[in-house]
C-alpha cells in the first residue's frame, strides 16, 4: 500500500469521525459542512432516507436534535475501510426517555435502559460525506423496550410497476 492510498484512508476516518461527533452533540450546521450537496443519508431497518446536505441538515435539526436520548453513548468495536469508505460496529446505549424518530418512529419514550448493535457505512469523496448508513438491531431493542417488534416501523419491500407474474 502506497503512502498516498494510506493517507487517503486516514483522511476518510477523520471525517468520518468528525461527522458523528457532529450527530451525537448534536450540530446540524457542523454536519452540514461535512457533506457533499449529493449526500445521502439511510436509516435502517426503519427506512428512512434523506438526500441532499441541506436535506440532511434540516432532518438532524428537526428529527435528531429533539429525539437525541439524554444519555446517549456509543463504543465502537471494530472498524475496518478504504480509500472511500469507513465500516463501523458499535454498541449504543441511552435511557428510552423520550420517542426518538430517527429510531423508533411514533414510539413514545418507556423510560427503559437499552443496548443496542448497530454498524455504520460512511462513504467519502474528496473529505466529504456522500452517503451514510445506519443500520440497527431492531429485535434487539424490540425486546429490550417491551415491545411487539411486529408492530414497529420497518423499511417494507418496494412495489414495482411490474405486471403479476412478469
Amino acid at each position: 500500500m502506497t503512502k498516498a492510498v494510506q493517507d487517503l484512508m486516514v483522511e476518510v476516518e477523520r471525517v468520518r469521525d468528525a461527522f458523528v461527533a457532529a450527530l451525537l452533540r448534536p450540530d446540524p450546521g457542523a454536519v452540514h459542512a461535512l457533506l457533499a450537496p449529493d449526500a445521502r443519508l439511510e436509516i435502517d431497518p426503519v427506512g428512512i432516507v434523506v438526500t441532499g446536505a441541506d436535506a440532511i441538515r434540516d432532518h438532524v435539526a428537526e428529527r435528531i436534535v429533539p429525539g437525541r436520548p439524554a444519555d446517549l453513548a456509543v463504543r465502537q468495536r471494530s472498524r475496518t475501510g478504504d480509500r472511500w469508505r469507513v465500516v463501523d460496529e458499535a454498541t449504543a446505549t441511552f435511557t428510552h426517555d423520550r420517542e426518538v424518530p430517527w429510531l423508533l418512529p411514533g414510539v413514545p419514550g418507556t423510560g427503559r435502559g437499552v443496548e443496542v448493535d448497530l454498524l455504520t457505512v460512511v462513504g467519502v469523496r474528496r473529505s466529504r460525506i456522500t452517503r451514510a448508513r445506519l443500520v440497527w438491531d431492531l429485535l434487539g431493542l424490540a425486546d429490550q423496550l417491551g415491545l411487539d417488534a411486529d408492530a414497529l416501523p420497518r423499511r417494507r419491500p418496494l412495489l414495482t410497476d411490474a405486471a403479476p407474474g412478469a
